[in-house]
């Protein structure tokens, strides 16, 4: 499982970003191989960080080729004060079972 962490400082919204924004989350869920999202937010409130995952590499490199994410991605100094992109390898998630997440309880 892969998670691709887009960790952003909101700037100032506009119609396009919103429209954009609509069109990558629509397009991300229906992707064969995209399992869902998670969003935290900083302690401050300053900070945002949105969480996608994806059975593999292959399906998140999928996300990056719609026009919509492309035109966000060139734009994204419009919008944002400033952002990090981290992508991951989930090799285990496991709790309690009492908080039921994308990952699941599993190891590797």
């Amino acid at each position: 499982m892969i998670a691709a962490q887009f960790i952003f400082q909101p700037g100032t919204y506009d119609d396009e970003f919103y429209a954009l924004d609509k069109a990558i989350e629509d397009a991300a869920a229906e992707l064969p191989g995209f399992l869902g999202t998670d969003k935290w937010y900083s302690k401050d409130g300053t900070r945002t960080n949105s969480i996608y995952y994806f059975e593999s590499m292959a399906d998140l490199t999928k996300l990056g080729r719609f026009t919509e994410h492309r035109d966000a991605k060139g734009k994204v100094s419009r919008w944002y004060e400033g952002y990090q992109v981290v992508v991951t390898e989930v090799i285990a998630s496991y709790g309690d079972g009492n908080i039921p997440h994308i990952a699941g309880n599993t190891r590797s």
